[in-house]
């Protein structure tokens, strides 16, 4: 299984915030999406960053709540890891891992086509397991 198969599911779809907003105003956002990034984007669309709660939260812990005043553009991260859709969930999850990242922009052609998270693919795993295991089931009860 690759990532276009959870975006084939997910779908396409990425919240953004302009680098203008300031992290108050992410933050909302973040909460009221029940998301835990977003992508930072400029008025045409180009991928600057991406910020996250974390992001949010280390700057708060720094800078005390002068920190919700800064812009996106300030607190993103601007070195992204990225996946394409031929992406397999195992590398994906490997790069999740080594790169202590929870969000994988999906770029294809130099276009963003997408965004996973590291639950979309533990959950693409898990049902990857489920089906290995159950055609086992189904190879040792036949034998």
């Amino acid at each position: 299984m690759n990532i276009k198969d959870i975006l084939r599911h997910k779908g396409e779809d990425v919240f953004s915030v302009g680098p203008g907003e300031d992290a108050t105003a992410v933050s909302r956002a973040l909460s009221q999406h029940r998301i835990g990034a977003a992508l930072v984007r400029d008025q045409d669309g180009n991928v600057l960053g991406i910020i996250s709660e974390r992001d949010i939260v280390r700057a708060v812990a720094r800078d005390g709540a002068a920190a919700l005043s800064r812009t996106a553009r300030d607190l993103m991260t601007t070195e992204l890891h990225t996946a394409t859709p031929a992406t397999s969930i195992a590398e994906g999850l490997a790069v999740m891992t080594d790169r202590r990242c929870r969000h994988l922009p999906v770029m294809e052609d130099g276009r963003l086509a997408g965004m996973v998270s590291i639950g979309d693919l533990v959950k693409a795993r898990i049902a990857e397991a489920e089906q290995e295991a159950e055609h086992l089931r189904a190879f040792v009860t036949a034998a």
